[in-house]
């Protein structure tokens, strides 16, 4: 094999406060062609900051050394026509928050012709075709209907596929993968992992996987290399490093994953919330008029049930309705069929009275970066919905914001910090506290872990698990991690396609599984 990138004494520091702030330290590894690299460690140990150097994408606050050659052209102070020619055309990448790497004022198909015109020529009938080609080949159903949709009209996980068809429509030499299953279910996971295993043997391509999920790791890489604080602690062939760790830190990174289950339910406990043959639908319109020709079943038919200190972990793959059905309970969305909080119809209230509501439903986002204003600092994301509420009017909004961040295991001395200031397991813990200061009494949580590594999301679980213990809160938790979802849950539904297929206590449910659609998701899960 020979090697297609080749990055020796890697050296990148950041300029802050007219001071030099060491991210990566000396870091040495290489990618053949046809070989599979993964980087792991968990957030801030500087794997997204080396990736991002080997084709100079860092800001200018940035001070890289040391050598990184694409088939032996130095990249490091190269022209800025090379790097344009190398970017996106022989090196690629996959990122980890597609909402915020994809353009919100574009249609999918718009941005994807971009790039295929930019670096391939191809432009028109011919473009379209080939958009059309790479979003079936990477999971996207409908995916004709899908070319004039934008970013928020899809799913997490389909934007995550849309951004993997737009690194694979070059053809790239090296893909750059970082977190690139992080919003996908199980299934979809298993047909990507796939897809670019089989797509590097074909193309004899490079692939460098940034991941914080081992089981990934352990499923597609050829060699690991571990991170800690921007070095490498150990690296290897991949069967080596998961059976006989020699570093510390990588056992610490073998050994975290979620376990045990939640306490149990209280027999006198409140119903919080229900609904009653809901249904959400949305009208498919076209032509000059914009008649209505069928209709989006987003869902169907959906009964369920959460008391207070209960955990309803709501799984399927993406799009199957999951996220819909948590708006519609939150009134969030327009929807037919009975809606009940605390045993009150809340289908007519009022705006006036929807307030009452918005408290006592919180939500915490698939995406803690995106949620969270670049513009405000973490104090005033908490407080913002304090005076919206008139929350406890009497004492300083600053102490209710350290307390809370105390009780989510935040340094109140951050406060003043932004939110591109935290790692990533951080700013899920701002989003949580931002919901935990209005004292909630159901917190809807979907997908609270994907973008996590896995000894954060340890912590996170077991935060969670403690505020449910010490307010009795009632839980809708939306994952893929079918993993974290059994650690979390009491009851576990299972939707495809819009429609509730089973439904039933959670180890009962693991165990003995009454589909073959359930049986297939904890099958991929492993």
């Amino acid at each position: 094999m020979s090697a297609v990138l080749e990055v020796n004494d890697l050296r990148v520091s950041f300029r802050q406060d007219g001071q030099l702030s060491a991210a990566v330290k000396g870091v040495s590894f290489t990618v053949d062609r046809g070989e599979t690299v993964a980087l792991v460690g968990e957030s801030g140990s500087g794997k997204s900051v080396t990736a991002l150097s080997t084709v100079s994408l860092l800001g200018d606050s940035a001070v890289v050394e040391g050598s990184v050659t694409y088939a032996g052209k130095e990249m490091i102070g190269a022209s800025k026509d090379t790097l344009m020619q190398v970017r996106g055309n022989d090196i690629s990448f996959i990122f980890q928050e597609p909402m915020t790497s994809l353009n919100p004022l574009h249609t999918i198909e718009k941005q994807m012709a971009e790039s295929l015109a930019l670096h391939q020529g191809i432009k028109g009938a011919a473009a379209k075709t080939r958009i059309i080609e790479l979003l079936n080949k990477v999971g996207i159903r409908d995916s004709a209907e899908r070319l004039d949709s934008y970013p928020h009209q899809l799913s997490g996980g389909q934007r995550q596929r849309v951004m993997i068809a737009m690194a694979l429509a070059n053809k790239p030499d090296v893909l750059i993968a970082d977190e690139p299953t992080t919003a996908l279910d199980v299934t979809i996971q298993a047909q990507i992992l796939e897809l670019l295993a089989d797509l590097k043997r074909k193309e004899n391509m490079g692939l460098l996987f940034i991941t914080h999920d081992l089981g990934i790791v352990r499923r597609i890489a050829d060699r690991v290399c571990v991170m800690k604080d921007g070095e490498i602690v150990e690296t290897g062939p991949t069967a080596a490093i998961f059976d006989d760790p020699q570093h510390p830190y990588t056992r610490k990174l073998l050994a975290a994953e979620p376990t045990g289950e939640p306490d149990p339910i209280a027999d006198d406990a409140e119903e919080i919330a229900t609904t009653d043959h809901l249904k959400v639908w949305f009208p498919i319109q076209r032509g000059f008029l914009k008649r209505t020709v069928g209709h989006v079943k987003a869902v169907n038919d959906a009964n369920i049930r959460v008391r207070a200190g209960e955990t309803l972990g709501i799984v399927g793959e993406s799009g199957s309705g999951k996220t819909t059905l948590a708006l519609a309970m939150m009134r969030l969305i327009s929807s037919e069929g009975g809606i009940n909080y605390r045993g009150q119809d809340v289908r007519s209230w009022s705006t006036r009275e929807l307030r009452k509501l918005r408290k006592d439903m919180q939500i915490v986002f698939q995406d803690p970066f995106g949620s969270l204003s670049p513009r405000l600092t973490c104090a005033q994301i908490i407080a913002e919905g304090l005076a919206v509420h008139n929350i406890d009017p009497h004492r300083a909004p600053r102490e209710l914001v350290a307390e809370v961040m105390e009780e989510v295991g935040l340094e109140p001395a951050a406060m003043d910090r932004y939110p591109h200031e935290f790692s990533g397991g951080q700013r899920q813990r701002i989003a949580i506290a931002r919901a935990m200061v209005l004292r909630p009494k159901l917190l809807v949580l979907d997908e609270p872990t994907s973008a996590l590594d896995m000894t954060v999301q340890v912590q996170i679980v077991e935060l969670l698990r403690n505020l449910q213990r010490k307010y009795g809160l009632a839980y809708l938790f939306i994952s893929h991690d079918l993993k974290v979802v059994r650690a979390m849950s009491h009851q576990v539904l299972v939707m495809k396609q819009g429609d509730v297929i089973e439904m039933g206590a959670a180890q009962d449910l693991f165990e003995n599984a009454q589909t073959e659609y359930t049986r297939e998701l904890i099958a991929a899960a492993g």
